[in-house]
């Protein structure tokens, strides 16, 4: 489903920011070698988040699905110049194509790649994270916020990808499709829960604003 017209998408991206040229690289370089380059946060999407970390200068920011690093890097841009970005992935082989271009960026030493299970990694992180993106295996939404929550900084964000899954979100449920149902829950969740106050934008496949109280 698209939310806006083609023409619409096209001059908003042709009127933000031009993303960076390492960007352009690192997407090149993913469509070229990469399954299922539509995972890619892409440059519009990729400069909210960059503007949205810029406007909040986390300390610590921890992001859930790295996949290329695409999106790793556009909340790096707002980093403080003593802060970290904690990056988790199951998908080990994906591991050196991300760490190529960290290196060549200017925060190399301030991400962190861990490979795994977010389910297992998080509990066993001390940090406090002001900024949070997830963008990982959709079933596992509502855990990862409610693990996620107690580890927030007060007016913390926690930014939710694909939460309008293509519009599936507002079809009727086929049975079986466990991503849409998990992510109709997620919905309700950051909506309805009082430590918490969220707005949904329909932005590319929807992305949540949920910020910590």
């Amino acid at each position: 489903m698209d939310f806006l017209p083609q023409e619409i998408e096209n001059y908003a991206e042709q009127h933000s920011q031009q993303e960076p040229e390492l960007l352009a690289k690192l997407s090149r370089e993913t469509h070229q070698k990469v399954l299922q380059p539509r995972m890619l946060s892409g440059h519009f999407q990729g400069r909210l988040l960059s503007m949205i970390s810029k406007l909040t200068r986390p300390k610590s920011i921890l992001e859930i699905g790295t996949y290329t690093g695409y999106s790793a890097l556009c909340l790096a841009e707002g980093l403080q110049e003593n802060g970290k970005l904690i990056t988790i992935d199951r998908n080990e082989e994906l591991y050196d194509f991300q760490r190529k271009y960290f290196d060549l960026s200017s925060w190399q030493n301030q991400i962190q790649q861990k490979v795994g299970n977010a389910l297992k990694i998080i509990p066993e992180l001390t940090e406090k994270f002001d900024l949070v993106f997830i963008d990982a295996d959709k079933q596992n939404y509502p855990k990862y916020f409610e693990l996620i929550v107690p580890k927030m900084n007060s007016g913390g964000l926690i930014l939710s990808d694909n939460v309008l899954w293509s519009g599936k979100v507002v079809e009727k449920l086929n049975p079986g499709d466990k991503d849409t149902e998990m992510l109709l829950e997620y919905n309700r969740l950051i909506n309805d829960d009082k430590r918490v106050e969220t707005v949904l934008l329909p932005i590319r496949d929807g992305l949540s604003l949920t910020r910590v109280l």
